[in-house]
């Protein structure tokens, strides 16, 4: 047998993409934020929070049989700096979980002081000790942070496409994710923690938007950074229309005739390919919020909470076997958590956070519709073919129920 190709490290800079590659197919485009609702930001991105920057590693090699260790490989880490790469600065943070089968580490400290130190990170199910630690040697290198850390390291399973007991992201890998981070457009779809996943039975991965706030409540930006991976395709949701039962093809199968490989899954040139009855919604969905909004930790919690609603809106239950895991930062109050005797700290009144929960539901429903909107169709460990959501038969669905862009 020959030895499967050598693998490609793909290092995803947002700023230095083709711009094709980051405007096509978004929610805006195709004409489906209004329907969605709010005002998108410039970028429609969680880097039009000011300061904030986006780092991918993407891990891609290998076809065909699994072969533990050497692949196929459809991995890789997402990082996002909350005050960019050069701060050493602390942001105010809290976090919820909407169904707990997954993993957010650091977030017990988190919870207690009210205080992200460092960035957050996403990553596969079987990578999160080696991107902590990655991110623990990079922190306690650099001037100006203390010599100890809990970093912020979610995960999502990506095991059917990819080999993940072969522990193929490396420290090396989150390092370049971190230096690499950039503010600007933010690659999505099949890149960085989101290679390898799945959404709704369609191919899944990483998917970002915002809103902005109106000048007269505040003008403050909320914006939204998902790793989508949860999900039964019944359940699937756009603005409110039954998509997931328009579009019952489609669903993930072997593109191989070897019937010894995943004999349980169909082939792909199966005369139908439905969801299968017991499909539970199986897998996770990890959601970074950031906001410009004067926020204590008490507030971000209350902003967190928000993003289950939007999970809901899509079609997510919390299902038992979904890790449904959400954080949430505010860039404002700088250097409030510097050993200085009394801080002096802003706060919006809790009477004018509304409209950021109007924007964190939103964000967070875009976002997740935008990672799926991006992805393409992947095969990968052992044949298993995971297809894109067609835009044209999404398109029609709506259209179907009078909600198609300028449908009246």
């Amino acid at each position: 047998m020959n030895p499967l190709p050598a693998l490609f490290l793909l290092l995803s800079v947002a700023t230095l993409l083709p711009p094709s590659s980051l405007t096509q197919a978004r929610a805006p485009d195709l004409g489906l934020s209004s329907l969605i609702g709010g005002t998108p930001g410039p970028l429609d991105a969680i880097t039009d929070v000011a300061g904030v920057e986006v780092g991918h590693t993407t891990l891609v090699s290998g076809s065909g049989k699994l072969v533990v260790g050497r692949g196929p490989v459809r991995t890789g880490v997402t990082v996002v700096h909350p005050r960019g790469r050069a701060s050493s600065d602390p942001v105010f943070g809290a976090w919820f979980t909407l169904n707990g089968n997954g993993e957010m580490t650091g977030t017990t400290w988190l919870e207690e002081s009210g205080i992200l130190e460092g960035p957050i990170a996403i990553t596969n199910t079987h990578s999160v000790g080696v991107v902590r630690d990655a991110i623990l040697q990079w922190q306690v290198s650099r001037p100006g942070l203390q010599p100890w850390g809990l970093p912020v390291v979610a995960e999502t399973y990506d095991g059917g496409l990819n080999d993940i007991n072969g522990f193929h992201v490396k420290a090396e890998h989150v390092v370049q994710a971190l230096h690499g981070a950039r503010g600007g457009a933010v690659q999505e779809g099949n890149v960085g923690g989101g290679t390898g996943m799945r959404c709704h039975g369609f191919k899944g991965g990483i998917g970002t938007a915002s809103r902005k706030i109106d000048a007269r409540t505040g003008g403050w930006t909320v914006g939204v950074l998902v790793q989508c991976n949860y999900g039964a395709r019944r359940e699937l949701r756009v603005a409110g229309v039954p998509v997931g039962e328009e579009i019952t093809d489609l669903m993930s199968c072997v593109a191989s005739s070897d019937r010894t490989i995943r004999p349980n899954l169909p082939r792909c040139d199966a005369p139908a390919l439905t969801p299968p009855e017991d499909d539970d919604g199986a897998g996770s969905i990890i959601v970074v919020i950031a906001t410009d909004a004067p926020l204590l930790p008490h507030q971000l919690k209350r902003i967190v909470t928000r993003a289950s609603l939007a999970v809901g809106r899509m079609g997510g239950k919390g299902e038992n076997s979904s890790g449904d895991i959400f954080v949430a930062f505010s860039t404002a109050n700088a250097r409030a958590a510097a050993d200085t005797g009394v801080v002096q700290t802003a706060m919006l009144p809790n009477a004018r956070i509304n409209p950021l929960f109007y924007a964190t539901v939103q964000a967070t429903e875009e976002a997740i519709l935008h990672a799926m909107l991006a992805a393409e169709t992947m095969t990968g460990a052992d044949d298993l073919r995971v297809y894109a959501l067609p835009h044209d038969r999404l398109i029609a669905a709506m259209r179907k129920y009078g909600r198609a862009p300028g449908s009246r």
